[in-house]
């Protein structure tokens, strides 16, 4: 572990057990019946692809309990205005700097201008961050909710410590703690292609391979310890195409490292357009990439998703859309993950 990581840590742990008990009094207060909720701000003030993604369904079910309401998001970094560009309900996005010690005075700024509206209800998203829970107490609002873990939910739901679905069930909760929650599903991740985004990115595919066939998406990076070697993707690869090639493309989504584990052996497609990426991933019949912010992508364009999981937990970040499936690839062999495909195909 470099030095710069081992600070990070440490700031991380330090950070994280000044603000634990912040937000106790409020956790007391008990949801108010039939109040008006105009105004919400939800705070996740990280800027990873993948965990702003993981908002999404908490900002669908908001919309879906206060359709009147406005959302404003407290994030980090400057994909939030992409990711939930053509979410309707979502007003101010507050940004701060993706690297606030080169930009201390704008990083100030925006923890500042918090202060400047007012709030029917504030929710921080992570119960573990120090910054979600500093942001959720700095806001202006009586209604506030720090997303504490509720023990009965954990005994009664298995899929509770998911990160998009825990904040999503201790709202429910909170709200309502004799509702039965499983009456209801939990929303799935969505970016929101809109038609147009859709119709671009059938066209960019069909520039790139068949467009006669329907086509297998592979994604074969990610960061650190998650990125499978390249044994394991050259392997994985030669039975894709043994099996598949005559009637599937099998089509390479590159990295904005532009690197291929595969040595660039499979058609291939590169953007840093995230939309364009969602918009022609989302016509694929099938993504198949380990555990990284692109497999969030893929569930958010609602495509089926074999995700591999080798160092973070699969219960925690695994896709839920329809027809996808995780696996820990440390225990499950190739022929498995083959397996998960075939029923996806058979299924589409």
């Amino acid at each position: 572990m470099s030095f710069k990581s081992e600070v990070n840590d440490m700031r991380r742990s330090v950070m994280r057990a000044l603000t634990k008990y912040l937000g106790r009094r409020y956790s007391k207060v008990p949801f108010p019946v039939g109040i008006e909720i105009k105004r919400v701000l939800i705070s996740r003030p990280n800027n990873r692809l993948g965990n702003q993604l993981l908002m999404t369904p908490l900002v669908r079910e908001i919309s879906d309990l206060f359709p009147q309401s406005k959302i404003d998001l407290f994030v980090r970094g400057r994909l939030a205005p992409i990711l939930f560009k053509n979410y309707n309900t979502v007003d101010r996005i507050i940004r701060l700097p993706g690297k606030p010690f080169k930009e201390l005075g704008s990083y100030l700024g925006v923890w500042l201008s918090l202060r400047k509206y007012q709030y029917d209800l504030v929710i921080n998203v992570d119960n573990s961050s120090s910054s979600g829970r500093l942001s959720t107490l700095i806001a202006k609002s009586k209604l506030k909710f720090f997303c504490d873990n509720v023990p009965v939910l954990h005994e009664t739901y298995k899929d509770y410590i998911h990160m998009a679905k825990y904040p999503i069930y201790n709202l429910r909760y909170y709200m309502n703690p004799l509702e039965d929650i499983a009456d209801r599903p939990i929303p799935t991740l969505d970016i929101k292609l809109n038609e147009m985004e859709i119709v671009r990115g059938k066209d960019v595919l069909d520039n790139i391979v068949d467009s006669k066939k329907e086509t297998i998406c592979i994604y074969t990076f990610a960061t650190g310890a998650k990125c499978h070697v390249p044994e394991w993707w050259k392997e994985m690869y030669e039975k894709l195409v043994g099996k598949y090639a005559d009637r599937y493309n099998i089509m390479e989504v590159l990295p904005i490292e532009n690197v291929s584990q595969i040595d660039f052996k499979a058609p291939s497609y590169y953007s840093r357009d995230i939309r364009e990426i969602a918009a022609v991933i989302a016509h694929a019949v099938v993504f198949l990439t380990a555990d990284c912010g692109m497999m969030h992508l893929a569930s958010a364009a609602g495509t089926p998703t074999v995700a591999l999981f080798s160092v973070t937990s699969m219960e925690i970040y695994k896709p839920y859309n329809e027809g996808s499936i995780a696996f820990d690839s440390t225990e499950a062999s190739m022929d498995e993950v083959v397996v998960a495909i075939d029923k996806i195909l058979l299924n589409k």
